[in-house]
C-alpha cells in the first residue's frame, strides 16, 4: 500500500488506487503507467524513479519506506523464500497492475463486504459517503505526518513528537493537534480527562476515509 500510494499518478483525476482480493492473489492497481526510461526489469535491479517527491520524502522520514528502489526486489525475493509463484507487474492501459500470490487461500465473499471480484460494495466506498467525507484538505504537511503516524499506532504527543524526529513537543505540533481534533479526524483515547498524562490520540473513521480519499487522489 505504501508503495501505492507513493507511485501513484494524481493527475489521473477520478482514477483511484485499487486494491482486490481474491482466492489466491491480492492486485494492487495504480493509476500511472512507468515513467518514460523504467522498466520492470529496472525495477528489480532497484532503480527507482520518484512521481511524488514530497510524498516518498514524508514517507521516508516517517521510516515508512527502507530504502529508495528497494521495495519491488524485496518483495520478489521474499515471494522465493516462500516458494510463491512471482509477482506479477502489468501495464493495464494508464494504470499499473502489481499481483501478489498468497500462500494460502482466501474466501473473501463471506464477509459481504466485496463483491465476487473482490472489489468493495459501492455503499462502502468513502466518496459515495458525503457524511465521510471532509469539509476540507489539510494544509499543513505536519497535520499529514501526524494522521500518517497514527495510521500505524495510537499515539501521546511526546510519541508523535519522537516520531516526527522532533526532541520536543512544539507549539506548532500543539496547534495541528487541535485543529486535527476539531475536524473531527482524531480523537482522545481518553476524552474525560483530556489532560491526562496517558492521553493518547487516535484516527476516527472521518480521518481514516480522509486518508483513503487521498491515497486514491481525490479532488484538488
Amino acid at each position: 500500500m505504501v508503495n501505492a500510494v507513493v507511485h501513484a499518478d494524481y493527475s489521473q483525476k477520478g482514477a483511484p488506487i485499487r486494491i482486490s482480493f481474491f482466492d489466491d492473489r491480492i492486485e494492487i492497481e495504480n493509476p500511472g503507467i512507468l515513467l518514460p526510461g523504467l522498466t520492470v526489469e529496472d525495477m528489480l535491479q532497484g532503480v527507482s524513479k520518484l512521481r511524488n517527491r514530497v510524498i516518498a520524502r514524508v514517507f521516508r522520514e516517517l521510516d515508512l519506506i527502507e530504502q529508495w528502489g528497494s521495495g519491488v526486489s524485496r518483495m520478489f525475493k521474499e515471494a522465493e523464500v516462500l516458494g510463491l509463484p512471482e509477482p506479477e507487474i502489468v501495464e493495464v492501459g494508464m494504470r499499473v497492475r502489481f499481483i501478489v500470490y498468497l500462500a494460502e487461500s482466501i474466501a473473501v465473499e463471506t464477509t459481504g463486504l466485496v463483491t465476487g471480484e473482490g472489489k468493495l460494495q459501492p455503499e462502502l466506498r468513502p466518496e459515495l459517503r458525503p457524511e465521510l467525507q471532509p469539509e476540507l484538505r489539510l494544509e499543513s504537511l505536519l497535520a499529514a505526518k501526524v494522521l500518517v503516524l497514527l495510521m500505524k499506532n495510537d499515539a501521546g504527543k511526546a510519541e508523535l513528537a519522537s516520531g516526527l524526529g522532533h526532541k520536543t513537543i512544539s507549539g506548532e505540533l500543539k496547534k495541528q493537534i487541535k485543529r486535527l481534533l476539531e475536524l473531527g479526524f482524531i480523537e482522545m483515547t481518553i476524552p474525560d480527562k483530556p489532560r491526562s498524562s496517558k492521553q493518547k490520540y487516535r484516527l476516527t473513521a472521518k480521518g481514516k476515509a480522509f486518508l483513503d480519499k487521498e491515497a486514491e487522489g481525490g479532488e484538488e
